[in-house]
């Protein structure tokens, strides 16, 4: 790929932006130094490593499927992989902070093969014991108690929390089957009382939205980094579903976007945190995610993991990248496609059993992306839909989320979450089944 020149936001610039406990988080004394051990001739009496030939393990054998060599057709079969030798040793001792080195490098690469972004450029990379770990270390780094925070809403229950403990105000903006709404952030903001500080950030999650499943339009997209600009706040761009897309056409994330797209032309870059996922497209249990974005940003993180965990676990981080590695980036990408393709075939399934079931009883649009539907309850005089789904619903046999916990401030809503992943088709329809029963008892007894 061609480099484009491209001005970055200076690192300065993001000084104001990081919170106090950031600001003031003393680098690891230890951790700080390890990339000295590297020196040529170096002798090293620094860290308390465990000598690894008292470790048990002599090799690490596992199989994996091989990427599809077309899109739409199967694996070719499976790979032998092994973790010995000098890739052993690294994998089963402290690493570092930010992630072993071929993995980080190899991610950089899927970033610049998927996102069109060049090292160099004032960002960098850092992996994490999953993307939950890095947001949590984000939002620490970024906000003050009390602060004033931007949300898509509804949003990902997972995240609430991390606001909450901060006890930061969660400004919602509305979101709708198209993503985010540009005119209700513009709105907010706009609108902002003059003399009081705006929101310095903007959580968002831009394909297929947990839990609406909906994912931002290109218009909608530029409009929110143009407002970034005007208004002087940070893009988190959470995007755990990105490689699982099985819309149409693909738009362009924030971060491609704020670089490549016409409407950013002659504006500088560092407005967006993106953090990435495994979790959905290799393993969950792994636990490995990575953030990408501004490098003070990045330092803030690692300072913080640094002190909380040390470092993502090697062993996991290892077996990840020999896999990668195998596969390469494009065998990554075809494998996210065959991903993709299998979650189209179970969104399509779940619709036609909801158009089934709950046709005239809810409403719902359609995702391109993830794994859930959200459909709103359609009971005259309910409002909430958390008696439904909670008890009565439970009580015949079927388990789904209430709306309300995807709303910052708790409040009724008849709204409903439903994962479509794992049920068989005969399983979603017996389901969906059992949740029409459900909603004819209760507009029966609304009725009364």
């Amino acid at each position: 790929m061609a480099s484009i020149p491209v001005e970055c936001l200076p690192e300065s610039f993001y000084l104001p932006f990081l919170s106090d406990l950031a600001r003031a988080r003393q680098p690891s004394p230890i951790r700080s130094l390890f990339p000295l051990e590297a020196t040529p001739g170096l002798l090293s009496l620094l860290a308390g490593k465990p000598n690894p030939t008292t470790f048990p393990f002599t090799s690490f054998s596992f199989s994996a499927q091989a990427p599809p060599v077309e899109d739409g057709q199967k694996a070719a079969g499976e790979i032998a992989l092994t973790l010995s030798g000098a890739e052993l040793a690294d994998a089963l001792q402290y690493g570092p902070t930010g992630g072993m080195a071929p993995l980080v490098d190899w991610l950089h690469g899927l970033q610049e093969t998927v996102h069109g972004r060049l090292r160099g450029e004032g960002w960098t990379l850092s992996v994490g014991s999953g993307s939950q770990d890095l947001l949590s270390k984000a939002i620490t780094a970024l906000l003050n108690p009390g602060d004033n925070v931007l949300v898509q809403s509804p949003v990902y229950a997972g995240v609430i929390p991390l606001f909450h403990s901060l006890n930061c105000t969660q400004i919602e903006v509305e979101a709708d089957a198209d993503g985010i709404s540009t005119e209700s952030l513009r709105a907010i903001l706009e609108g902002w009382p003059v003399g009081k500080p705006k929101p310095r950030v903007l959580y968002t999650i831009p394909y297929g939205g947990n839990p609406t499943g909906a994912t931002a339009t290109l218009s909608r997209r530029r409009e929110v980094l143009q407002l970034a600009r005007e208004h002087n706040f940070l893009i988190m761009e959470d995007d755990p579903y990105f490689y699982l897309f099985y819309g149409s056409e693909r738009t362009p994330s924030y971060f491609a976007m704020e670089r490549a797209d016409p409407s950013s032309a002659g504006q500088p870059v560092g407005r967006v945190l993106r953090f990435d996922s495994i979790s959905k497209i290799l393993s969950a249990g792994m636990r490995i995610g990575f953030a990408s974005g501004p490098a003070p940003i990045l330092r803030a993180i690692d300072g913080h993991t640094a002190t909380a965990n040390l470092q993502p676990a090697s062993l996991t981080q290892a077996i990840t990248h020999k896999l990668l590695d195998a596969w390469g980036h494009d065998g990554f990408l075809a494998h996210t496609r065959g991903v993709s393709n299998f979650y189209r075939v179970k969104r399509d399934v779940f619709e036609a059993a909801m158009q089934r079931h709950l046709a005239g009883l809810a409403e719902w649009s359609a995702p391109q992306s993830g794994l859930f539907f959200w459909f709103k309850l359609l009971i005259p005089g309910a409002e909430d839909s958390a008696q439904v789904v909670r008890t009565q619903a439970f009580e015949r046999g079927v388990l789904a989320l209430p709306g309300t916990v995807f709303l910052p401030n708790g409040r009724a809503t008849p709204y409903v979450r439903a994962a479509f992943s794992l049920l068989t088709p005969e399983e979603v329809d017996e389901a969906l089944k059992r949740l029409r029963d459900t909603i004819l008892d209760a507009r029966a007894a609304s009725a009364q």
